[in-house]
């Protein structure tokens, strides 16, 4: 298989890569450095050249998708949250779809986050069509909840797109990890104004994820023994959905 992942400089990204290499696979990753393909995804043009190189790179098309890039509360840009969380996902998304179309037993699987059922789709900002400048910006818990907002979204596209990606026979699907050692969760540890509750905010199983464990139920999606999992989100954060959300299913 030819599968193509952002993000697979660092964190889950290099763990996905590298378990699906291992598993015999060619992998043509891509990030902002140590990557086949290096992009700034907050840039649309530089964005629309990546996908360029990408299809060159894998003639074309595509057996699997990783889309696993992304940012956290901790940065002050809340557009750079949109744009990499979300609008840069959705367009890698919808850019690789036909690729992806061609491939043998094509599977897509976008990294999201357990964040993203902390807002409902009614109340996301996003949903109203509104940018990054409107969003609220007073409180410590800013950044959080824009975050939260962009991972909301990415998995709500990700679902509208359920019914077309599965009558052209390319299974779509959400991971939505928790707390996981990875740098990203290093540097909101490390942001004074989200270190404390990150720190605090710790799974009922008592620890936090690694980057393998996550990368295991994303190769699992990718291949053929998932072949009826389709439009689902799967929630992978040691019971933490479960703690703050008890009763809702």
């Amino acid at each position: 298989m030819t599968i193509a992942i952002t993000g697979s400089g660092s964190g889950i990204g290099a763990a996905t890569a590298a378990a699906l290499a291992a598993a015999g696979h060619d992998i043509i990753g891509i990030d902002l450095r140590n990557a086949d393909i290096t992009v700034d995804l907050t840039d649309p043009e530089a964005r629309a050249a990546a996908v360029t190189e990408l299809l060159e790179r894998a003639g074309g098309a595509l057996d699997g998708l990783v889309l696993c890039a992304g940012v956290g509360p901790q940065v002050p840009d809340f557009n750079t949250i949109l744009e990499v969380n979300y609008r840069a996902t959705v367009a890698l998304l919808d850019a690789l779809y036909p690729a992806l179309q061609k491939g043998e037993s094509p599977a897509a699987v976008v990294v999201s986050s357990v964040a993203s059922t902390q807002v409902k789709w009614e109340d996301n900002p996003i949903a109203k069509g509104a940018e990054a400048e409107s969003f609220p910006r007073a409180g410590d818990a800013a950044g959080a909840f824009a975050y939260a907002a962009s991972k909301n979204a990415v998995t709500v596209a990700c679902r509208e797109r359920a019914v077309e990606w599965g009558k052209a026979g390319v299974r779509l699907n959400t991971v939505a990890p928790g707390s996981v050692d990875t740098p990203l969760l290093q540097a909101g540890m490390d942001d004074p104004r989200y270190g404390e509750a990150i720190r605090n905010f710790v799974a009922p199983i008592g620890r936090n994820g690694r980057p393998d464990e996550i990368a295991s139920l994303i190769a699992y999606l990718l291949g053929p023994q998932a072949g009826f999992i389709h439009g689902a989100q799967f929630v992978i954060d040691g019971g933490m959905d479960a703690q703050t959300r008890p009763t809702t299913v």
